[in-house]
């Protein structure tokens, strides 16, 4: 099929310098993993996506498969491709891709429940993506199925803000020098991005204080700066995130609020806060000692609720302040206008700290990068991590050594712990707490993005591809993405095929079959756009034409 392109198109912004070095990079690259290491927030995406248009439209790349953690990313990349002209199908179940479109998103999950059914349709020239892919490791589910279901692709795109895990397991396809260290082929870290106004610098606020709590028989009183056996530093950090006592996290709760309504006063009316919390309990008492100290209740978000995805989604859109999660906030969660945060989770491992943070970085197109505010408990961990979260993200995975094992063992006993309640032995008895310090010191003055009015301008190679619809030019006049389009379609078509089975008192099915032998339709999951514009004008002719 011939390329075809639209003059005058607008649709996505110019390329960004590191993004741009990143395409300069890949322009080699012809077989094996090629790693993108960029801080959350940058714009992964967009030179992965680039470039699978180059290389389809090329004829280097024979289809495309996309990989990410959950179902709401993969609509995300869609309508991401489809500004560019890729035509991306969600949350696949199979490699290939209906007519119409160039590849498809697919969860890890997924493929980790049938990586066979991936393997012989993703061989030889299917370009594959994988994002986040610190959620994959070699002796993990997810990360053996993606080995097998793509052991046979040509080349791994891998993508990731924090290229490391917690766990220590070596990621698939990641290069790693003699220390253990993660060989990016192309890194951009966070301090890049906010020297050069791409994400929001953080400025985070530790507090701390006299926290005392009962264990077993005794009463120990500490601070954060004590030194205290694994098990009492556990139970000290509870207490410091406990919404039983006054003068500890809901005084901190005080705090950012009057921090986030002096910034929506001063200069951004809508900005939100986010409070991070560690079980569903634990977010509904964060959410009513919000309520007393805001005079708004915030909007809760819990992992098990089916309609999470659309609440955040909800609140991005909206100016309401306060919104608290529970494991709803790591990628994916795309929320610009978060200002102000509180960590108030059990889990302190690296990746789920910079996941967290990644949350704060956003910018808003057309606005100043301003600082973002998280509020930290004065955990030594906790600082460690803040005080690496400007430095290159890069991190040592070494084979599994003591201290790292603990640490990641303890996080798992304490989330346990948190869902079952409060163990016997252990009671939060008093907290006497404040900011005590502010890292990094006063948050960085960084000049405005420019945010330029055309799109780069891309020279795409004139020959015919096989086995891929024709690459458009991006995007500029708000046209729904293909797949939205298509599940419209099959909806309104089920709507009618309902009626009219109602009115002839037959199966759906018969009236499923009836349209698809008229117009030579294998079937409905199969059917392109245009098949299911022709099957709804049928169905029309035969229920009103009378």
């Amino acid at each position: 099929m011939t390329i075809r392109q639209r003059p005058g198109t607008a649709g996505a912004t110019r390329l960004r310098a590191w993004q741009e070095r990143a395409l300069e990079a890949m322009a080699d690259w012809r077989e094996g993993s090629f790693l993108i290491s960029a801080a959350p927030g940058a714009g992964k995406t967009r030179p992965a996506l680039e470039f699978a248009r180059t290389e389809l439209a090329c004829g280097r790349a024979g289809g495309v498969v996309i990989a990410c953690p959950t179902a709401p990313l993969t609509r995300q990349w869609a309508r991401a491709a489809h500004a560019l002209g890729l035509e991306l199908a969600p949350d696949a179940d199979t490699p290939r891709p209906p007519r119409g479109f160039h590849g498809v998103v697919v969860t890890y999950a997924r493929i980790a429940s049938a990586p066979r059914a991936w393997t012989a349709a993703a061989r030889g020239q299917t370009l594959v993506v994988a994002d986040e892919a610190h959620h994959l490791g070699e002796d993990l589910a997810w990360g053996a199925s993606f080995s097998q279901a793509f052991g046979e692709s040509g080349r791994w795109l891998l993508l990731s803000g924090t290229p490391f895990r917690s766990d220590a397991a070596p990621i698939p396809g990641v290069a790693y020098d003699g220390d253990g260290l993660a060989e990016p082929d192309v890194a951009y870290t966070y301090a890049e991005a906010v020297r050069d106004g791409v994400c929001r610098p953080v400025v985070f606020v530790t507090y701390d204080g006299a926290l005392s709590w009962r264990s077993g028989e005794d009463v120990i009183e500490s601070s954060f700066e004590t030194v205290l056996s694994t098990r009492e530093a556990a139970r000290r950090y509870r207490t410091a995130i406990s919404t039983d006592l006054p003068d500890g996290l809901p005084r901190i709760l005080g705090e950012a609020n009057a921090r986030l309504a002096a910034l929506r006063a001063a200069s951004h009316p809508d900005a939100g806060g986010l409070v991070v919390a560690a079980d569903s309990d634990h977010a509904r008492r964060i959410a009513a000692r919000l309520r007393e100290v805001s005079g708004v209740a915030p909007v809760v978000v819990l992992h098990q609720d089916p309609r999470a995805a659309a609440r955040l989604a909800a609140f991005s859109g909206s100016t309401e302040p306060w919104i608290v999660a529970v494991n709803m906030v790591s990628e994916g969660v795309d929320i610009p206008r978060l200002r102000v945060g509180v960590y108030a989770t059990a889990a302190k491992t690296a990746m789920i700290f910079r996941q967290i943070v990644g949350r704060f970085v956003r910018t808003i197109p057309g606005r100043e990068p301003e600082p973002s505010w998280l509020y930290i408990p004065a955990e030594p961990v906790l600082r460690d991590h803040a005080t690496s979260v400007e430095t290159e993200l890069r991190q040592i995975v070494r084979r599994r050594e003591a201290e790292q094992g603990d640490e990641a063992e303890l996080d798992a006993l304490e989330r346990r712990a948190s869902e079952r309640g409060e163990v016997l032995d252990f009671e939060p008895l008093s907290a006497d707490v404040a900011p005590q310090l502010t890292l990094f010191g006063p948050a960085p003055v960084v000049p405005a993005p420019v945010v330029p009015a055309l799109a780069r301008a891309e020279a795409v190679p004139a020959p015919a591809l096989a086995q891929t619809p024709a690459l458009v030019a991006p995007a500029d006049d708000g046209a729904v993405p293909l797949f939205e389009r298509r599940a419209a379609l099959r909806s309104r078509r089920q709507r009618l095929v309902a009626e009219l089975a109602r009115d002839r008192r037959v199966r759906h099915a018969d009236i499923n079959a009836e349209v698809n032998r008229a117009l030579g339709i294998e079937t409905v999951a199969k059917a392109t756009v245009e098949q299911l514009e022709r099957s709804i004008e049928w169905l029309d002719r035969a229920l009103y034409s009378r």
